[in-house]
């Protein structure tokens, strides 16, 4: 089992947690103008990279706050966790 690093907890199971999709992901400004082309491109197209990757989750069985992680998607392993009004930190 892996462990991930919650920023208030500390390192916990990975089983504890809930993915919640890629981070830094504005909500639109102006909902009610998008088109449905549009929405689904917010709702549903993201980002698929192989490498680092700027991610949301939360602590589901814990403190049960949302935290950014930044895992690299080919190895599964955390590089850094930081608070979800932060930028993601550059990781050389």
């Amino acid at each position: 089992m892996q462990l991930i690093e919650c920023p208030r907890c500390g390192p916990r199971e990975e089983i504890d947690f809930t993915y919640g999709g890629q981070a830094h992901i504005a909500y639109p400004e102006k909902p009610a103008e998008l088109s449905d082309e549009a929405w689904a491109h917010y709702i549903f197209f993201r980002d698929n990279p192989q490498g680092p990757f700027a991610e949301r989750w939360v602590h589901s069985a814990g403190c049960r706050r949302w935290f950014n992680a930044l895992r690299d998607t080919g190895t599964y392993k955390f590089l850094a966790v930081y608070e979800l009004n932060e930028k993601a930190p550059v990781i050389p």
